[in-house]
């Protein structure tokens, strides 16, 4: 079952261990994957040096962080790879979770095609390699999560808060003080978590 709208208005850090041990799926050309959410960042907005949104930056790209909760924020890295962030919170309030790793589920063979591989622990192991193997790109900014084109759906069970680790975020050098805030979460020994600590 999909997670309803007002999920995405809860608090972000929240939202983020609820995210992990669901299920993100994309139909796309009439193709249908998805797989297991075992790792997240956070991103806070106006008041996070590593957000696109820091300082209150607004330009066509962020715009789409600036909405109500519950739709893709997806941009391009070193103009090839499409991350997916999931938009959180109030309007105008620009925060969003980056889903960093998935734990191949449906159309495995659709993905392995998509991302040019044979292995499957390679196939969702981090941000660009998730969007590759999922048919994700630019054309699907914005979307509603509660959608047919990518959502999300609630796990069955919870996953236990034992199992939840925190770390700081990968690649933002750039971010000062917030370089070591623990805001990564994922799923202790999964091996589709793209980097361990």
């Amino acid at each position: 079952m999909k997670f309803a709208p007002d999920f995405y208005l809860n608090g972000t850090f929240e939202i983020a261990e609820a995210l992990l041990g669901a299920f993100l799926c994309s139909h796309i050309n009439n193709e249908l994957t998805g797989g297991r959410i075992v790792e997240v960042e956070v991103y806070l907005g106006v008041t996070d040096k590593a957000s696109h949104a820091y300082g209150g930056r607004r330009t066509e790209r962020t715009a789409v962080m600036y909405r109500r909760g519950g739709i893709a924020y997806i941009y391009l890295i070193y103009g090839i790879y499409s991350l997916l962030n999931v938009v959180t919170g109030a309007e105008e309030t620009p925060h969003a979770i980056l889903i960093r790793a998935l734990e191949p589920v449906t159309g495995i063979g659709i993905m392995m095609r998509r991302r040019k591989s044979e292995t499957i622990l390679n196939l969702t192991s981090g941000p660009g390699k998730l969007c590759e193997a999922l048919g994700l790109t630019r054309e699907q900014n914005g979307s509603d999560l509660t959608g047919n084109t990518v959502w999300i759906e609630a796990p069955e069970q919870p996953v236990k808060q034992e199992m939840i680790l925190r770390a700081p975020r990968v690649g933002i050098d750039y971010a000062e003080e917030f370089i070591h805030k623990p805001w990564r979460f994922f799923i202790k020994d999964n091996p589709f978590v793209s980097k361990i600590p």
